[in-house]
């Protein structure tokens, strides 16, 4: 009976760790690491590489999320670990940029109290999703949330691009400017915006 058990359990591992170690959550593997690097590249101020290896992490996001919704790989992990995932590489680039004094000393740019808007509105979300969810409730992401990711990923690019010229704001082209000020306002408006979406999402739900 326990040589039989052990059996069943060795011939359950091989496709327990298959599922787990699918294709979507090793992209999201992938993207954690490719982070890493990019944050490494902005702080040895190799902006115009940064931004090619944030390109390729934000472009993963958009892969694992088709491919698991394709392929039905989706899992408890990947619920868990793309999400995360995208607060480290969104969050992480903003704390990375906003310390760079080309960005500081840039009018209009990207700004602390900016930062600490998306990092509170991560955090208010993230918590938000556990206490409803704990609770029998559906709190599945809304298209203001996915439209606030993009926006925000556009920020992050157009920073990085207009800071890989040397000495941005003599040398930077002008329009560059204007499409990192516009991305990062708006991306801003929208983390506002979709956390409002939440609150309010949450409140109905909590009164149910």
């Amino acid at each position: 009976m326990s040589k039989a058990k052990n059996q069943a359990e060795n011939s359950a591992r091989p496709s327990l760790s298959k599922s787990v170690l699918n294709v979507p959550n090793q992209l999201t593997m992938i993207r954690l690491l490719l982070s890493l690097v990019m944050f490494v590249l902005i702080a040895l101020e190799y902006y115009f590489v940064g931004m090619i290896v944030f390109i390729i992490a934000a472009g993963t996001d958009w892969l694992d999320g088709y491919w698991a919704r394709k392929y039905g790989q989706i899992t408890v992990l990947g619920r868990i670990l793309d999400p995360f995932a995208d607060k480290i590489i969104i969050c992480g680039s903003f704390v990375f940029l906003v310390a760079v004094p080309a960005m500081t000393e840039t009018p209009w740019a990207l700004r602390a109290w900016m930062v600490v808007i998306v990092i509170a509105r991560e955090l208010l979300v993230t918590t938000l999703r556990s206490v409803i969810e704990r609770q029998g409730g559906d709190f599945s992401a809304r298209w203001s949330g996915k439209w606030k990711m993009v926006l925000q990923c556009i920020a992050v690019g157009t920073s990085l691009f207009y800071l890989s010229y040397a000495e941005p704001n003599t040398n930077a082209p002008p329009w560059s400017w204007w499409l990192m000020v516009l991305s990062i306002w708006s991306a801003m408006a929208l983390t506002v915006y979709s956390g409002l979406v939440y609150i309010l999402a949450a409140i109905r739900i909590l009164r149910s």
